[in-house]
């Protein structure tokens, strides 16, 4: 109960701050949202020179990125550590995470959240609308569980391979991060992954498992029977990573000297 009560406070904070400086939160709205369509457009170019692409219809492609845009907008709200070692490590920010009693990933998670990513979900709710009716997809009543499910396990896969990349910080102090390529690889997930050669496809699946935040669990929705397998492991996936980033965060804390090491 201690950490729900810390989880609002911030979120109070949060608001506040945000509410000063209106217009500015008003442009980031707007910049994500065109970029999201920047993404779509690009998904009608190239349906517009091909009837299918890797044995995937255009509307499915465009089902399987709505789908991506609701974890993914989770994920950008709560896990927007991208400039974590030149903000916490080099800057010495970490020094003061440390000397509160409540744990350290917890209070980086908060203190960079940007709860106007949430718009994302809206986003993504549309687009996924959108394919549905063309695809006359049909649904049970089951599948909203399944849904908030498949969502709640690709927000963990993605959170916890940044958090696993953010920990390398605390044993390189360096401005530089390879948290940028992340985010580009990141972005492979919204695309069939048979598509890519074999090599690939084992590293969004296994490796950078980003294939469990589109493409895997938006193929049980467009009824892929044979991925359904890849889909309900998308929890299973999302907890072990995430576990295991804590881990390692946990282990790079410990190695942690301060800033002025």
């Amino acid at each position: 109960m201690f950490y729900v009560s810390m989880f609002f406070q911030y979120i109070a904070q949060y608001l506040k701050t945000r509410m000063e400086y209106r217009a500015d939160m008003i442009v980031e709205i707007l910049s994500d949202l065109l970029f999201q369509a920047v993404n779509l457009v690009f998904i009608l170019v190239v349906f517009g020179h091909t009837e299918s692409l890797g044995g995937w219809q255009r509307d499915e492609i465009i089902f399987i990125y709505g789908f991506f845009l609701v974890p993914y907008a989770l994920f950008s709200t709560f896990f927007n550590i991208w400039d974590f070692n030149e903000r916490y490590i080099v800057n010495g920010e970490m020094d003061r995470i440390l000397t509160r009693p409540i744990h350290s990933l917890f209070q980086v998670i908060l203190e960079r959240m940007e709860l106007e990513s949430l718009f994302g979900v809206i986003t993504g709710l549309v687009v996924m609308g959108y394919a549905a009716a063309r695809l006359n997809l049909t649904f049970h009543w089951y599948d909203i569980f399944i849904f908030i499910l498949f969502v709640f396990g690709g927000t963990l896969v993605c959170g916890s391979i940044f958090v696993a990349f953010a920990s390398i910080g605390f044993w390189s102090d360096a401005k530089t991060s390879i948290m940028p390529m992340m985010y580009n690889i990141g972005n492979y997930g919204r695309y069939p992954v048979n598509i890519y050669n074999d090599v690939i496809r084992f590293i969004l699946t296994w490796i950078l498992p980003f294939a469990f935040v589109g493409v895997y669990p938006a193929s049980y929705f467009l009824r892929k029977t044979d991925w359904y397998i890849y889909a309900f492991l998308t929890p299973v996936i999302g907890l072990l990573f995430f576990i295991l980033s804590v881990i390692i965060w946990n282990i790079g804390v410990k190695r942690y000297r301060g800033a002025g090491s």
